[in-house]
């Protein structure tokens, strides 16, 4: 089967599991949800869910978290990974936010500069908080995508190229959350036998199942 093929079956998969997936992180705001993705690497989002609230309380504003020491800001999220890098990003973000004038805008190059945030948590700020098309690959599309024979599992740059070839735009802000959910439901990293997959049972390689079989 080719890959466009296998794309287009995926896509009606996803799409009648999950017709209008919720966006995971608790936000009010476009600064709320630029927090939260940049606290949720190599962190769960239930965790990231279970701390801001606490956050918000205390600086749901760039002006408000400026205000705050590193030291403070830690001691909120100190249940995240990485809790004493994130918190100085957080304040050096909001510092930065202030420079340019005082909001989180939909810019690429204004994203990418902020403390702490790389090209996949500008692209869920862009697709969830702006509407503008994206395709944030995080380390579980990545998997998933190379399961499915959809990339080659090499960077998570190529990933993101190959499944805007392979997706029609319009549905990219959608397909990234509904892979998410799925990985999350069905397609777990560990213990998983793909061929009970839904969908890795047809698309994987009989390579690739046997390698995963045996991790």
């Amino acid at each position: 089967m080719r890959r466009q093929e296998k794309a287009d079956l995926i896509g009606e998969i996803l799409d009648d599991l999950y017709p209008a997936p919720p966006i995971p992180l608790d936000h009010s705001s476009p600064y709320e949800l630029l927090v939260a993705v940049a606290l949720s690497a190599q962190t769960t989002d239930k965790k990231v869910n279970e701390v801001t609230p606490a956050l918000f309380a205390r600086a749901n504003t760039p002006q408000k978290m400026a205000l705050l020491e590193p030291d403070e800001i830690l001691g909120l999220i100190r249940e995240i990974g990485l809790a004493p890098t994130k918190a100085k990003n957080l304040r050096r973000m909001a510092e930065q936010i202030l420079e340019a004038g005082g909001e989180v805008t939909d810019d690429w190059e204004f994203l990418e500069s902020l403390a702490g945030v790389g090209h996949k948590t500008a692209s869920v700020v862009m697709s969830q908080a702006f509407g503008h098309p994206a395709f944030p690959v995080d380390t579980h599309i990545h998997r998933l995508a190379a399961r499915w024979g959809l990339s080659n599992d090499s960077t998570v740059e190529r990933t993101e190229k190959d499944l805007k070839a392979v997706f029609p735009k319009e549905t990219w802000n959608r397909r990234h959350l509904q892979i998410i959910f799925f990985g999350r439901d069905y397609c777990p990293a560990r213990h998983h036998d793909l061929t009970e997959c839904p969908i890795c049972s047809w698309t994987a390689t009989k390579r690739r199942i046997a390698d995963e079989r045996g991790r």
